[in-house]
């Protein structure tokens, strides 16, 4: 008899190898965890690959990265941030047993997840459009044995990639012009350290002189139109101009690259090893991106689930364990997007 009321004061979403709910949750979450931490894991692998060959093939991803659009790339940011937050709230809404909101907040973060990955497919269909595309389909850029397989797409590609490129250099002209930072800023910075340095250098060589005059002995010469900076050391600010204080143009130039911040590499920059390379960016691309996009179609499908069980009145206080722990698995794919766009499509 005791055994059948237990059974009967048993919850209906309660595992019946769970004594408690407060174990039920605290196992479900443990496990949601470990999950989490072997999609890092996953992802962690692609970001060192990414890592390597940027870092071996610099110049390569400074070209290709103009082929992507920023704009739509923020934009997609900004909607991750903004189904994270509802999915938050929502998350909230069903500790508190708020139907209406829970509803309501998972609906908003589901449509969230279908605006990025519309999003995605207009990108996506425009590498397709433009030949930069991942493999040897459709890749202007794919190459075997050094040799292009598409060269009848490749001018076309490069043109418009270089027509990319001018539009962003316009754009960061406009907001180095709003923002005060021109390459005659940097050259008059370049003139200005000169000139103190000089000056500190005659003021102290002065010293130097009066300080032998007043001292007993036979006095030295105090002329210095003929004065030259001391070298002040490897890595100094002497060691960057010539003799008579000029700053190279090679050096305006690089601190006026500087002043600004971006870095434009054409087509023509590239040698034939690295032309032959540029491929390469675009297959970590998709392959980084099209994983991403994967996990978002997951979450989406997952979030869709429980918000039928949310809208039949499934969740209380008493059990959110399913909203909570989607939310862990849709705040990851968030936080991975906000890895992968800087180093995307923000690349300096």
């Amino acid at each position: 008899m005791s055994t059948a009321n237990a059974d009967h004061d048993h919850p209906a979403h309660l595992a019946h190898h769970f004594d408690t709910v407060e174990q039920q949750f605290d196992s479900a979450k443990l496990g949601m965890w470990v999950f989490l931490a072997t999609e890092i894991l996953m992802f962690g692998g692609l970001f060192c690959a990414y890592a390597v060959y940027r870092g071996n093939h610099p110049e390569v991803f400074l070209y290709a990265h103009h082929f992507l659009d920023t704009f739509w790339g923020a934009f997609n940011t900004v909607v991750l941030l903004v189904s994270s937050f509802t999915m938050a709230w929502g998350v909230r809404a069903a500790q508190l047993g708020q139907k209406n909101i829970l509803v309501l907040m998972l609906l908003l973060t589901f449509l969230g997840g279908v605006g990025f990955m519309v999003v995605k497919a207009v990108e996506y269909y425009g590498k397709w459009e433009h030949a930069t595309f991942a493999g040897p389909w459709n890749n202007a850029f794919f190459n075997e044995d050094g040799q292009f397989v598409h060269p009848d797409k490749l001018e076309d590609t490069v043109a418009y990639g270089a027509k990319k490129m001018d539009k962003k250099a316009h754009a960061v002209a406009h907001v180095d012009e709003e923002l005060g930072l021109h390459d005659t800023d940097a050259e008059r910075l370049v003139e200005k350290e000169t000139q103190e340095e000089h000056a500190e250098q005659h003021e102290a060589a002065e010293a130097q002189d009066a300080a032998v005059a007043a001292a007993p002995g036979p006095p030295l010469p105090t002329d210095h139109s003929d004065f030259k900076p001391a070298h002040n050391g490897p890595g100094g600010l002497s060691d960057m101009f010539m003799e008579d204080g000029a700053a190279p143009e090679a050096f305006v130039a690089a601190a006026a690259a500087s002043a600004a911040g971006h870095t434009f590499v054409t087509w023509e920059d590239l040698d034939n090893r690295q032309k032959g390379l540029v491929s390469q960016f675009f297959q970590i691309y998709f392959m980084m991106t099209g994983l991403h996009g994967l996990h978002v179609l997951i979450g989406m499908g997952l979030i869709g689930w429980i918000l039928f069980r949310a809208a039949m009145g499934a969740f209380s206080p008493a059990y959110f364990t399913p909203v909570d722990l989607v939310g862990l698995y849709w705040h990851l794919v968030d936080l991975i997007w906000i890895f992968l766009f800087p180093l995307l499509y923000l690349i300096h």
